[in-house]
C-alpha cells in the first residue's frame, strides 16, 4: 500500500513523557516520545473519537480525557475500555534531528486488535456469555485476544446484536445518532471470529451443577465455563392503572423505539424518577418539543450520589428548558381508558399525561440462576475479586456485586465502563489467566448542554471539596470519606478528569489537606509519576 511521509517535528520538540498531535496529509497521529524513543499511533479514540492528545500520557499509555480508555502509545493496543478497537501504528524514523511518520494512504487509525481463531480441534470446550450489553460483547472479544480457540456462544433475549446502550437516552433519542450506527460489532465480525450470536433466547434456568442451560423453548446448552452479564431488568410500579398504553420504561432499544414512535403529535409527558435514565429521558424528551414533568420522592436530584448542590445545578438546567419538577411526591394511580391520560399523586394532584416514562431504577435480572450466591439485598451476584462466582462461573455488569479493591466494601455499580472492564477480566479469567479486578467505576451524562463525569465511588461522604465555579459548570467536586477521596466529578475539566483517573488507579490522588490548600497541579502530579 503507497505510504504518505512526512517531517512531523524536530528531536528536541518533545522531551520524554510528552505527546502532540500532529498531521501526516489529512491524517491526525497522535505522536509521543518514551524513553527517547518516538511513536506515532492513530490520534483519536476507538470510543467516541476524542482526542487523544487532550488526555494524559501516563507511562507508555495515553488516557482518554472523555470517559478514560486507556491505549499503549508504543503499540497502538486498547488496555482499557471503553471502545473496542485499537489504535493503529505508524512507522517512525529519525533523519537527522526530524522526526518522520509514514502513513498508509488510506489509513481509519484504527484496527481491530489481534485475536485468535475459532479452532475445535485444539480446543472442544464451549465458552457461553449470557447477555450483549457491554460486559457481554468485550468479553466474546477478549477471549479471542487471550488466545482463547473453543467454541464462544454469547446469548441475548434481544433481536438485535450488541448495541450501544449509553445512546439510548442520549443521542439516539435525540437524533444525534442513526440505528445503523448502534451496533458495537457487525454480523461479520462476529462470523469471522467464531463467536456464535443466539438472538431471541429466553434463558429459564441455569443449573450451575449440571453446567446446563435450559431455554423457553425447550432446548439446551451445556458449558465448560459461563459468564453472566444478564444486567438490569426496569423496576415497575404496582399501581392502579399501571397496564395502560403509553406507560414505558427505558432500558432497551425497543423500548426507545417505542417510546420514539408514542411521542408523536404527543405534548405532556412524566416521567417518573429522577434516577439517572429518568433525567436522561426527561432532556430528551423536552428536546423533542414535549412539556415534561418529573415525578420524585426526593427533595433535589441526584443528591444521594452527587449531593444537593450538584443536584440543583442539574434542577437548574433542567428548570431554564421548560421541565417542571414534583418533588416530594408518589404516582399512587394511572387514569385513562385505554392509553394513559393522567397521573395522580399522593397529595391528590393531577398531572395531564399523554405519555409516561418510568425512571425508578433496575433491579439485577438474576431470577433464573440456580446454585450460586445471591446476595440477599437485591439478587445481586456475589463475586470474588476475580469475578467469580463458583466452579467455571463468572459474573459481570450491572448483576456483579464485588469487593472494591480500595475500600474492601461489597459493592455493585450499575455503570457502563464498569461492565466493559469486568467483561475484559472475566474473559481473561475463563480463558485461564489470575486476573484480579481493579477497575475504577466511571460514569459520564449529557443532559441539555450540561455534561458530567463521575470516577470511583462514594456511598456516602464525609464533605465535598469544590475546586471551580458550579454555577458556570467547570469543576471538579472531590468526595472524600475518612479522609480519602473516594469519588470525583467533573464538569468540562477533561484533561484534568484523565488525570484523576490515573491518580485513583495508581492510589496516588491528592492528600485532603492538599485539595484544602489548593496548592498541587492535578496534572502536574500526574505526570511527575509517569
Amino acid at each position: 500500500m503507497k505510504q504518505i511521509e512526512t517531517v512531523v517535528a524536530n528531536i528536541n520538540d518533545l522531551n520524554d513523557g510528552e505527546m502532540r498531535q500532529v498531521s501526516v496529509g489529512e491524517t491526525e497521529i497522535l505522536l509521543s516520545r518514551i524513553d527517547g524513543k518516538f511513536y506515532a499511533v492513530g490520534a483519536h479514540c476507538s470510543h467516541y473519537k476524542a482526542l487523544l492528545a487532550e488526555g494524559v500520557l501516563s507511562g507508555h499509555c495515553v488516557v482518554c480525557p472523555w470517559h478514560n480508555a486507556y491505549f499503549d502509545v508504543t503499540t497502538g493496543d486498547q488496555l482499557e475500555p471503553p471502545g473496542l478497537d485499537s489504535l493503529d501504528s505508524y512507522q517512525v524514523r529519525i533523519e537527522g534531528e526530524n522526526v518522520i511518520v509514514s502513513v498508509p494512504e488510506e489509513t481509519t487509525g484504527l484496527r481491530s486488535p489481534a485475536m485468535a481463531q475459532f479452532n475445535p480441534n485444539v480446543d472442544g470446550r464451549t465458552f457461553v456469555i449470557l447477555g450483549a450489553g457491554a460486559a457481554g460483547v468485550h468479553a466474546a472479544q477478549t477471549l479471542r485476544v487471550a488466545g482463547y480457540q473453543g467454541r464462544i456462544v454469547m446469548i441475548t433475549q434481544e433481536d438485535k446484536l450488541p448495541y450501544d446502550r449509553t445512546k439510548l437516552s442520549k443521542d439516539y433519542f435525540i437524533g444525534k445518532t442513526s440505528s445503523e450506527e448502534m451496533p458495537l460489532r457487525s454480523a461479520d465480525f462476529f462470523k469471522e471470529h467464531g463467536i456464535e450470536v443466539l438472538l431471541n433466547q429466553r434463558v429459564e434456568q441455569v443449573q450451575t451443577t449440571a453446567k446446563a442451560i435450559a431455554f423457553t423453548n425447550g432446548d439446551s446448552l451445556t458449558y465448560d465455563a459461563l459468564l453472566v452479564a444478564t444486567g438490569g431488568k426496569p423496576r415497575q410500579l404496582d399501581i392502579p392503572g399501571a397496564d395502560l398504553e403509553n406507560i414505558l420504561t427505558l432500558r432497551s432499544f425497543d423500548d426507545t423505539d417505542r417510546i420514539l414512535a408514542a411521542i408523536k403529535q404527543k405534548a405532556q409527558a412524566v416521567v417518573i424518577g429522577s434516577s439517572f435514565i429518568g433525567m436522561e429521558t426527561a432532556s430528551g424528551l423536552s428536546q423533542q418539543g414535549l412539556q415534561v414533568t418529573v415525578i420524585s420522592p426526593d427533595s433535589v436530584p441526584f443528591k444521594k450520589i452527587l449531593g444537593e448542590e450538584i443536584g440543583k445545578i442539574f434542577q437548574q438546567v433542567h428548570e431554564e428548558s421548560g421541565v417542571s419538577f414534583k418533588f416530594g411526591r408518589k404516582a399512587v394511580q394511572f387514569e385513562g381508558s385505554d392509553k394513559v391520560e393522567a397521573v395522580i399523586l399522593d397529595n391528590g394532584d393531577r398531572l395531564k399525561a399523554d405519555i409516561v416514562i418510568i425512571g425508578v431504577g433496575v433491579q439485577p435480572a438474576t431470577d433464573f440462576l440456580k446454585g450460586v450466591e445471591l446476595h440477599p439485598k437485591d439478587h445481586s451476584v456475589v463475586v470474588d475479586e476475580y469475578l467469580c462466582a463458583g466452579d467455571g462461573i463468572y459474573a459481570a455488569g450491572d448483576i456483579a456485586r464485588y469487593p472494591d479493591w480500595r475500600t474492601n466494601e461489597s459493592i455493585r455499580v450499575e455503570h457502563w465502563r464498569v461492565a466493559a472492564q469486568q467483561g475484559r477480566i472475566a474473559a481473561h479469567n475463563m480463558a485461564g489467566k489470575a486476573v484480579k479486578f481493579r477497575g475504577l467505576p466511571l460514569f459520564w451524562t449529557m443532559q441539555f448542554n450540561f455534561p458530567l463525569r463521575y470516577i470511583g465511588h462514594a456511598q456516602s461522604w464525609d464533605e465535598i471539596i469544590v475546586d471551580g465555579d458550579l454555577q458556570k459548570q467547570e469543576f471538579i467536586a472531590f468526595y472524600i470519606k475518612n479522609n480519602q477521596v473516594l469519588a470525583v466529578a467533573t464538569s468540562h475539566r477533561d484533561t484534568e478528569t484523565a488525570a484523576i483517573s490515573e491518580l485513583m488507579r495508581l492510589n496516588q490522588m491528592l492528600t485532603v489537606e492538599e485539595l484544602r490548600r489548593g496548592i498541587v497541579d492535578l496534572i502536574d502530579k500526574q505526570t511527575a509519576l509517569s
